[in-house]
């Protein structure tokens, strides 16, 4: 069996962002997102959530990426009324929490909620598009291996490292 590298970075207060990949592979997953404006959405999607553009079929596709394996193609259509309750995540560093809520908000005002501290050990901020696709940025935090929530995991079944074990985490 081969080993493969995530493009996620481990958790840590200062964790960087991987470069933005532009080549082309074998889409694992993929988001398809009914618009009506694909400049608009292209705008936003771009200057509010970080992707980039991979290409484009005029008034056909827009392939977007932001990391290896978070691709969303814009396709033209209708997009939904509202925002249901099924999200989709994306990883990103905790550097990059407030700043993708703050230029969401700046292109479209009420569009980013507050960031938020989950259980499962990240922080998220989730973003309702244009298209009305609610959206999850989620950056793992680093994990003390001395506090409750490292206690609550091994409760539940997790390995998680003793201080003797990983001192590295605490300087994360």
């Amino acid at each position: 069996m081969s080993e493969y590298t995530s493009p996620v970075p481990l958790p840590a207060l200062d964790a960087v962002a991987p470069e933005l990949y532009r080549g082309y592979y074998g889409m694992p997953m993929f988001l398809i997102v009914p618009t009506a404006d694909l400049a608009a959405s292209l705008d936003f999607w771009t200057r509010g959530l970080g992707f980039i553009d991979i290409f484009t079929v005029p008034d056909r596709l827009i392939h977007l990426r932001r990391w290896a394996f978070q691709d969303v193609l814009l396709v033209p259509g209708e997009p939904a009324a509202e925002a249901s309750a099924l999200r989709t995540s994306f990883a990103c560093v905790l550097g990059q929490i407030e700043e993708i809520a703050e230029r969401c908000a700046r292109l479209r005002p009420g569009s980013a909620g507050e960031p938020q501290e989950m259980p499962w050990n990240s922080r998220e901020l989730t973003v309702i598009t244009p298209e009305n696709v609610r959206v999850v940025m989620t950056a793992a935090r680093p994990l003390d291996p001395r506090s409750p929530q490292a206690d609550h995991l091994r409760a539940i079944g997790f390995e998680v490292p003793e201080i003797a074990e990983a001192p590295e985490i605490l300087n994360r």
